[in-house]
């Protein structure tokens, strides 16, 4: 079972494909562009649709998802943890 995708080898976050992600629970994710899966544990209970770090980033560190830059670290995230607003904002402003 899939648990999260990613396109990017080297994106830092993941997207959360299944409901009912706990902390504790071992994950599967499909790296798209590469066509292959990584295993990674989550740390945090993680909606649906949300995103889940992969690995551990500081305030400051650039968010890749997709492949792009998407907003920049406020608060430490480690790998599996839930990455969103609260530790995440846009560079926009």
């Amino acid at each position: 079972m899939m648990h999260f995708v990613l396109h990017d080898p080297r994106d830092t976050v993941a997207v959360v494909v299944v409901e009912g992600v706990t902390a504790g629970m071992p994950l599967t994710g499909w790296i798209m562009d590469a066509d292959r899966t990584v295993a990674l544990e989550a740390r945090q209970d993680i909606p649906i649709g949300h995103k889940i770090a992969l690995r551990d980033m500081q305030p400051g560190d650039t968010v890749v998802k997709y492949g792009i830059d998407m907003g920049r670290v406020i608060a430490p995230i480690r790998a599996g943890e839930h990455a969103h607003v609260h530790n995440i904002k846009t560079k926009r402003w």
